[in-house]
């Protein structure tokens, strides 16, 4: 073995030596026995109308029928908020216009700053011109129309032009007279008076007969004294109060000569004009939330609070200057709330699914072959399932939604008992899909659905949609026990139903074949069906069930409590059907074949992959086995089928570029270097 030579001992010479062989020539490396790799090309961004098919239907048209009304109104609210820097963001979108993405980066204080100034900008405008002194059908409808549009760039100045306009100023039009109309109505609608909606406690939110704050009446001075009795009393979550609200609606339990009345309004000023806190009136602010934070939500006391008698709300009941007390009947809940958080619930739906459809259009991953292109993710049958069948409820809920709007501008005493049960049942089911939507479409983007501007994952804004204007839960319930009251009381005159739709229930009971083809459960014929079965079903189980619970001893209440589970399978039954029938209708009436055929896939998608999804079909036997197998493998197909025009059809959202996200349109150049230093 060859010997080794030692190293230097001293420190100079192994410095020397390590030295000398740095510097000796380095021998030629051997070739290698491959080539090196060659750097793969760089991922270009292709817009998706690059690869998309030509739509096979008008988009304009489709466009028109979902949105239903007030198109023009609606895009003449875009430009008016595209047009001010006030909504911009830094981030340019298609044509170097900046995309309008709410102060989601922001302080609590400055997002409630910018809400208010965005408000102002659009009174200014004209925005908000009728909404509360106009009259008529068509002034009802434009309101809808603008909020949603509104409600499209953010959902914090949604809500507090919704408690402003809707709560606090519809108060004002429908449970007062002329006198408040004269005082208040006008200066609401310019927002010279600012209103905030107080009847929600810390102790009761729902259950709006059991709040606790008390109004007695003063007949020496002709004033009501309001109290907040106890901390469970304290006003909570009232939006505005915090800061910029001056005045609000107080319900409270009226006591007359020592005789609860029940719940009444009453208007009262919280603010002086220069913004401070008026006497006997405590006000808190809620502080952060998880979303909403441009809300100014706060908490209200009152201390011996002596408003006029003059400012009780008296279009239902009044007190003469004596004390006399004088009652007519309350009005039904005001049911606005519910139908603009019904209808924000699919346009919020529409932007997530626009913008995930759009980015699973240019976004590629992994390859079939070792040298093919990487796959579009909408071209993954996995994503496909993810996102076109939440397309297809979205579409199918506008249609629900339209339907509720017109029922309410249509209301009558009459109607007033079936739109409370119709807005319920959709505000509820709505807001769910909406949840979900949101969360799919998040995971959909990766994690690109985690930055706040590309907007497909807010769900804590949107979250309180599940419980404000009514617990859904609680909502559903009552749904159920609306029909089940209908469904005794006709059997007991024994005569035929006549409300909620339930004229099905007349008809014989449908029976489903145990085999059925394809064909057939595309067939509208066998979707009306099944989906009336299961609501005659779950309807004559809930009254078996609260009759049972009664036989035991309990009361009709709490026998309607234990039976919640039936009564919630009820509540989504009937808003299933209702949605079902609302797009079935607008397919039977679309005039343009195309139309007609995009429609009647949205429809076969919405009713198969709800019937899927819901274990009652074959928990109770509507279905069987092989029909059940049939349905999904029907929804497999219908993906392949509504694949190619799922461009199209977010396109026929409406939805301005600017109102979606960076993430819709060319992430790439968004993400790019040159993009940091501007």
């Amino acid at each position: 073995m060859a010997s080794r030579s030692r190293p230097p001992a001293d420190p100079a010479s192994r410095r020397a030596s390590a030295i000398a062989r740095h510097l000796r020539p380095r021998p030629t490396p051997t070739p290698l026995p491959w080539s090196p790799l060659e750097p793969l090309p760089c991922l270009q961004y292709s817009p998706p109308e690059s690869s998309a098919k030509a739509a096979a239907f008008d988009v304009a048209e489709m466009r028109r029928l979902m949105d239903g009304h007030d198109v023009e109104a609606r895009d003449w609210a875009y430009g008016v908020i595209a047009e001010s820097p006030l909504f911009w963001s830094p981030t340019r979108g298609p044509g170097g216009r900046p995309f309008l993405v709410p102060d989601y980066n922001q302080s609590m204080e400055q997002q409630r700053e910018m809400i208010l100034r965005r408000i102002v900008y659009l009174v200014g405008r004209g925005v908000f011109n009728g909404w509360l002194t106009g009259v008529g059908k068509e002034a009802e409808m434009r309101r809808f129309a603008l909020l949603e549009s509104i409600g499209l760039f953010d959902h914090s100045i949604n809500v507090k032009i919704g408690v402003h306009f809707f709560l606090w100023g519809l108060s004002i039009r429908f449970l007062g007279t002329k006198r408040h109309h004269e005082k208040w109505l006008k200066d609401s609608e310019d927002y010279l008076v600012k209103g905030c909606f107080a009847m929600t406690e810390l102790g009761h939110g729902s259950n709006v007969r059991g709040i606790e704050t008390v109004a007695t009446y003063d007949s020496t001075t002709g004033e009501f004294i309001i109290n907040t009795p106890c901390e469970s009393a304290q006003k909570y979550w009232i939006g505005g109060a915090a800061k910029h609200a001056m005045h609000t609606v107080i319900f409270a339990q009226l006591y007359m000569e020592g005789k609860n009345q029940g719940v009444h309004a009453f208007v009262a000023q919280i603010r002086n004009t220069d913004g401070n806190v008026c006497a006997n009136i405590r006000i808190a602010d809620c502080g952060h939330k998880i979303g909403l934070n441009g809300v100014d939500n706060g908490r209200i006391w009152f201390d011996n609070l002596r408003v006029p008698r003059e400012n009780l709300l008296n279009s239902v009941s009044d007190v003469l200057l004596d004390g006399r007390y004088r009652f007519a009947a309350f009005l039904a809940p005001l049911t606005i709330g519910r139908v603009n958080i019904l209808t924000n619930a699919v346009y919020t739906s529409k932007v997530a699914l626009a913008i995930a459809i759009r980015y699973s259009l240019t976004r590629r991953a992994f390859s079939i072959t070792n040298d093919g292109p990487e796959v579009l993710l909408l071209d993954y049958p996995s994503h496909q399932r993810r996102l076109l069948p939440l397309v297809a409820k979205t579409c199918a809920m506008s249609f629900a939604a339209n339907h509720m709007k017109r029922m309410y501008v249509q209301r009558t005493p009459e109607l007033n008992k079936a739109i409370h049960v119709y807005s319920s049942a959709f505000k509820a089911t709505f807001t769910w899909h909406n949840m979900r939507t949101l969360q799919e479409c998040r995971e959909a983007c990766g994690g690109q659905g985690i930055k706040t501007e590309n907007r497909v994952g807010m769900q804590g804004d949107y979250d309180v949609q599940s419980t404000f204007e009514g617990d859904n839960h609680v909502l559903m319930q009552q749904v159920s026990k609306s029909l089940l009251a209908e469904y005794i009381a006709a059997l007991k005159r024994n005569k035929p139903l006549r409300a909620f739709g339930l004229e099905h229930m007349n008809n014989p009971c449908p029976s489903i074949p145990d085999n059925l083809s394809s064909s057939a459960v595309r067939g509208s014929q066998f979707q009306m069906d099944v989906f009336y079965l299961r609501e005659r079903d779950l309807l004559s189980r809930l009254a078996k069930e609260v009759s049972k619970y009664q036989g035991r001893g309990e009361s009709k209440e709490y026998a309607a409590i234990l039976s919640y589970q039936v009564a919630e399978e009820l509540g989504k039954a009937f808003a299933e059907r209702v949605t079902l029938q609302t797009i079935l209708e607008a397919e039977m009436t679309a005039l343009d074949g195309q139309l007609k055929d995009i429609l009647g896939l949205l429809r076969c998608m919405y009713a198969l992959i709800s019937i899927e999804e819901d274990s009652s079909f074959l928990r109770y036997g509507y279905l069987s086995p092989s029909n059940a197998a049939t349905v999904r493998k029907e929804v497999e197909n219908l993906l392949s089928e509504l694949r190619p025009q799922a461009l199209a059809i977010v396109d026929s959202f409406g939805i301005p570029p600017a109102f979606l996200s960076p993430l819709a349109f060319d992430w790439i150049a968004t993400n790019s270097w040159s993009s940091v230093q501007q």
